[in-house]
């Protein structure tokens, strides 16, 4: 996934998917439907990072995207992984959820997989422990 460039760049990268923030579109109220309709047109998976359920219902509402990257919100005092959770209820069914909010222990991550997070972005340094196996060969 990468958020800077173009998906035609990503694509010829080898890229699987494309990540936007709605935070990036700005006051481009078409540049989030430019790069949906470039990703998917290239056959990248389109991943939309909210930070807020304003960014949420404005992805829903402009794109109805297959997969949500749940990111910390700007100038939230909660912690990350609360704001991840009220996010989530917001979701529809049949998107996938991945959170991105720095899980620091095996609970966190039960936590969210319980609410119904699809996946959770860890560290590479933290895997094993934080998946409760060994690390992938990579």
């Amino acid at each position: 996934m990468n958020s800077s460039g173009s998906p035609t760049e990503a694509a010829l990268a080898g890229a699987d998917a494309w990540l936007v923030a709605v935070d990036d579109a700005g006051e481009d109220g078409d540049w989030l439907a430019r790069q949906h309709a470039e990703a998917t047109e290239l056959g990248l998976d389109f991943v939309v990072e909210v930070r807020s359920e304003e960014q949420l219902e404005l992805a829903l509402e402009r794109l109805d995207p297959g997969i949500f990257l749940l990111a910390a919100g700007d100038g939230i005092d909660t912690d990350a992984l609360s704001h991840a959770l009220e996010l989530l209820p917001d979701i529809p069914a049949g998107k996938l959820a991945v959170a991105d909010v720095g899980v620091s222990s095996r609970e966190q991550v039960d936590e969210l997989e319980r609410a119904g997070v699809d996946a959770v972005i860890v560290g590479t340094r933290n895997v094993a422990e934080l998946v409760g196996d060994a690390p992938p060969q990579v």
